[in-house]
């Protein structure tokens, strides 16, 4: 792996950001060495005060040398700041735009590890941290490695003795604090997790207000989230002060250098060992060369403390996506389930052996107990998933082998939990098709029956739905939901329990909608009610992850088997009476 990629993995880079990590390293270091050319001047100077060389004519060489280490200077910090932190704000965009691509790519099996919060926090809280370590940190750590270590070669080059007492303590200082690695690491992980509980309550409460106030369990809700808040607080302290211990000591002994030098400059300029000018510019170059390994220290401790966040975002930057070919080749739009298994990542089985073709021209019912694998099916027919084993085909063409959003054209889906977005109800109904005019977006939503209640609405179509909906009842939500896959036309229609929000009159209405427009298309509907499929051309029973039975209506309740079975007992739940 070369020097490019190891940066880019470890610092959760892209190949520009790798890139102008290097430049930034490069600017420091020089930066940094260009700061010492003052202390070059000031000893040439005080050579020739003490040789008694001083004089007019040598005055301008030391005005114009001040002037032009200056202007190094300025320059040097110049190129710096635009090589940290200018460079840092463009790669932290890219790299918050690359996760959201990213995540956008990855299959639904990844979040189901990860909750809102914890991605919220590696979006926000690991960017912005990698961030201040990208400008702050870690080119100042590696700029100041690389020059101080220039500088400690050409000391060499005067006294070996003298070089030594400035640099042994700097060896020590650094391995105190690089020994606290596996405590910071422990801390952060800690301390990450801490952040995520408290992000998670906090959004579960503002999420579940309603609910806690009409149990009245707001209180007892706010005391535990105040105990992660104090969790939060408390483990914050403890980490700092742990950090604290580690770098002040690196840099007490750092400290100690200084008078290391002048101890053993004062015996050797004793025993005339050395010149007095040797012995005051060590003096002079070891004050300033501790200066930028000090922060260095502190900077050290910093980056250690970043390898959590890289890590946590690499994670999903390294993740494997789903992928395909995005030409499609196939041959109608019937989706056959060829002895599918597929199970989640907690390794429960869901399918064990699934066989079944729903046909173009046909709607097809899954039906079963909850659990039973019904939504599993509909999830995998769209690739949001891959199976473990069998074959899923559309048309004839191996959906494992197309590119996921290219086989979504083909499908139009009505979820059983409807996700709208805090914008007008004309925009939320246009997401079924982006490029859709007003007139087409109304006769959709005319379609779902949604003009009933959008002409009673303040500003009827271009009426602000609020935070997922909440404006909106449950049916109302529903229905434009399914106006979005009238809009979208696709060939292909997945509807989970699509009707399970109406009230009887208006599920009456939907499904004589939903009759125009399943002609010659292929549809696939998970439902409860016994009433809602009575009417299709195919049921799938799915039992303990298996085709249990399979055939038309009638057939199924000839059979006196599982489906009989069940209309049998919502007919007497429905019968049923206080």
């Amino acid at each position: 792996m070369s020097l490019l990629e190891k940066i880019k993995h470890k610092y959760a880079l892209s190949d520009q950001g790798a890139k102008d990590m290097i430049k930034a390293i490069i600017a420091v270091t020089m930066s940094d060495i260009v700061l010492m050319f003052p202390v070059g001047i000031l000893y040439l100077l005080a050579s020739d005060i003490l040789e008694g060389a001083i004089g007019s004519d040598r005055l301008p060489m030391y005005i114009g040398g001040t002037l032009a280490a200056l202007l190094l200077i300025i320059i040097t910090a110049y190129f710096q700041y635009n090589a940290t932190f200018m460079s840092t704000y463009v790669e932290s965009g890219v790299r918050r735009r690359t996760l959201a691509e990213k995540l956008r790519r990855l299959p639904l099996s990844f979040f189901g590890k990860k909750d809102l919060a914890d991605l919220t926090n590696t979006i926000m809280g690991d960017c912005a941290w990698l961030e201040t370590a990208s400008s702050h940190f870690i080119p100042e750590l590696i700029g100041a490695m690389i020059s101080t270590t220039i500088v400690v070669l050409s000391l060499f080059c005067f006294d070996l003795r003298m070089t030594l007492a400035a640099v042994w303590v700097m060896p020590v200082a650094f391995f105190i604090v690089f020994a606290s690695r596996p405590i910071t690491k422990k801390l952060n992980e800690k301390a990450t997790k801490y952040k995520v509980d408290c992000m998670d309550g906090i959004q579960e409460g503002l999420e579940t207000l309603r609910d806690l106030k009409s149990y009245n369990a707001t209180d007892t809700y706010m005391a535990g989230l105040n105990r992660k808040i104090k969790a939060v607080e408390s483990h914050s302290v403890s980490s700092e002060f742990i950090n604290a211990v580690f770098v002040c000591s690196a840099q007490m002994v750092l400290k100690l250098g200084i008078g290391v030098v002048a101890l053993t400059g004062g015996i050797l300029f004793s025993r005339g060992q050395i010149s007095a000018l040797t012995f005051f510019m060590y003096l002079l170059v070891v004050s300033r060369m501790y200066d930028p390994f000090q922060v260095a220290l502190q900077n050290l401790s910093a980056v250690i403390a970043t390898d959590v966040q890289c890590k946590r975002m690499d994670e999903i930057l390294s993740h494997p996506e789903q992928s395909g070919r995005e030409d499609m080749k196939h041959n109608g739009y019937d989706i056959c389930f060829d002895h599918v298994g597929f199970s989640y990542e907690d390794g429960e089985q869901v399918l064990c052996d699934v066989s079944f073709t729903a046909r173009q021209g046909e709607v097809t019912a899954l039906i079963g107990s909850s659990g039973g694998g019904k939504t599993t099916v509909s999830r995998l027919a769209a690739r949001f998933w891959d199976a473990d084993r069998g074959k899923i085909t559309v048309g004839g063409m191996d959906v494992s082998e197309i590119d996921p959003e290219t086989l979504l054209s083909l499908y139009a889906i009505v979820f059983q939990d409807v996700t709208l977005f805090n914008n007008t109800i004309m925009e939320n109904i246009r997401i079924g098709k982006k490029d859709a005019t007003d007139e087409e977006v109304m006769a959709a939503a005319r379609l779902a029956h949604c003009d009933e209640f959008i002409e009673r609405l303040p500003r009827k179509w271009d009426c602000m739905i609020g935070e997922n909906g909440s404006e909106l009842s449950g049916g109302e939500r529903q229905r434009i939901s399914i106006a979005r896959a009238f809009l979208k036309d696709a060939p292909i229609i997945l509807m989970d329990e699509a009707t399970a929000s109406l009230d009887v009159d208006n599920e009456s209405l939907i499904q004589e909608a939903i009759s125009k427009l399943i002609e010659n298309k292929t549809v696939m509907i998970i439902a409860h009610r016994m009433r809602t499929v009575d009417g299709v051309d195919k049921i799938i029973v799915l039992k303990d992850g298996i085709v249990a039975e399979s055939g038309t209506p009638k057939e199924l309740k000839d059979a006196d088997g599982i489906y009989k079975h069940m209309v049998q007992l919502q007919i007497q739940s429905e019968n049923w009476k206080y």
